[in-house]
This record gives C-alpha cells, sequence and structure tokens, in this order.
C-alpha cells in the first residue's frame, strides 16, 4: 500500500465511479514548485503566443520507498521538459472525464491521477 504526500498546497479528493470519495489527502505543507518564464515567439490573427521555459523544481524530495507525490501538473510538465522519469510522482487528473465538478462547475476532486 502507498503512502500518498500532497505536495500541493490543496487537499486532494479522490473519487470512484460512483461517486464515493475514496481518498483524502491534505497538504503536508511542503510544496513542490518550479518557476516559469514565458517570451512571446509569434502571434496568430493578432493573438500573441507565448513559450514557456521551466526553471529549477523546488520542494520534491528524493524518491522514498512505498511514497506516491501529488504535485501540480506544472511539475510533471517541467520533470518531463527536463527529461527526469519519476514513477514516484503523479497529479491531480483535472482532464473532462476525471474532474468530479459541483453544480456551479467548480472542481471538488478527480477520479484519476495522471502522468505525464
Amino acid at each position: 500500500m502507498a503512502t500518498f504526500t500532497n505536495l500541493t498546497p490543496h487537499e486532494v479528493v479522490v473519487y470512484d465511479t460512483a461517486g464515493n470519495v475514496v481518498l483524502r489527502v491534505p497538504p503536508s505543507g511542503q510544496v513542490a514548485r518550479v518557476s516559469t518564464q514565458s517570451t512571446v515567439i509569434g502571434a496568430i490573427n493578432g493573438i500573441p503566443v507565448r513559450k514557456t521555459v521551466y526553471g529549477p523544481i523546488t520542494g520534491l524530495p528524493d524518491p522514498i520507498d512505498g511514497t506516491v507525490y501529488i504535485v501540480s501538473t506544472v511539475v510533471l510538465l517541467a520533470l518531463k521538459d527536463k527529461g527526469v522519469h519519476r514513477p514516484d510522482v503523479v497529479s491531480p487528473d483535472t482532464n473532462p472525464d476525471s474532474a468530479v465538478r459541483d453544480e456551479s462547475g467548480k472542481i471538488m476532486g478527480v477520479r484519476y491521477f495522471q502522468v505525464i
């Protein structure tokens, strides 16, 4: 059984397909972050298009057997961009088939974690 460490500033809630909460992971108090720098590289029909470059990732501990780290999707993207493969790092999957929303459309949780 894996232990989850939430490296985001928000509680992560996971639902099963029947709509039941199966996991709640409170923030650990440590947040994994990545700096970004965006540069305008052109325009499409007058709308600027930017390219994002990821800087250093901070707050992500080294792997520990049996521990899965929950981070933001931006941190996952930065890991991929840097060629770092960490099977112990996931993010909440907020794609339409995974996000669980309230009546106003606010995300309450997810059905899946994702890797990139």
